[in-house]
């Protein structure tokens, strides 16, 4: 799965930009439209992914490196059900106003954190910790809970929504697009 950062459509037409000539393409429309859902699951999915563009896999490459320097993709990577691999949670913080930069950081470091993120209230930290087993789970938040001195709340998850957060994208006039 390919995600896409929030503000894709405002960097995109943004003439200024210097790698406009490359992003600013068919190319690149197909390939955020076509894999933000179906990514390959193979040995060579960018092998797989050019073949299906008619390019070859180091344009694929290169043409996904320079959408992520331009702050562009969010990830790339697989999407699971929630504990079909391992176990997770999410979990939130309440965190005072002039820690929060510094504990955010402190969050985003551990390899089972993917992103995190501010809400307006009491707790204002949240984020999705993931691991193997409810052991080690609980250790990483245990250890988070050491290295910041403030409490975790953890939120298992009790019933499963699926909530599609693939967007079309139109960067090119006339340019290919999976509206639903």
């Amino acid at each position: 799965m390919i995600n896409i950062s929030e503000d894709v459509n405002t960097v995109a037409q943004d003439k200024t930009y210097e790698h406009d000539r490359l992003y600013n393409t068919e190319l690149t429309q197909q390939l955020l439209n076509e894999y933000q859902h179906n990514f390959p699951v193979t040995s060579t999915p960018y092998a797989e992914i050019a073949e299906r563009l008619g390019v070859d896999e180091q344009t694929v490459l290169d043409l996904l490196k320079v959408l992520d320097n331009a702050s562009i993709l969010s990830r790339v990577g697989p999407v699971f059900r929630p504990n079909r691999v391992g176990v997770s949670t999410l979990a939130a913080m309440a965190v005072p106003e002039y820690k929060l930069e510094k504990i955010a950081e402190i969050i985003s470091a551990y390899p089972a954190v993917n992103h995190n993120y501010e809400r307006e209230h009491h707790f204002n930290l949240w984020f999705v910790v993931t691991a193997e087993n409810q052991m080690l789970l609980d250790e990483v938040l245990q250890d988070m809970q050491t290295q910041t001195d403030i409490r975790i709340m953890s939120l298992p998850m009790e019933k499963d929504y699926h909530i599609d957060l693939g967007f079309p994208l139109k960067l090119v006039e006339g340019g290919h697009n999976h509206d639903k």
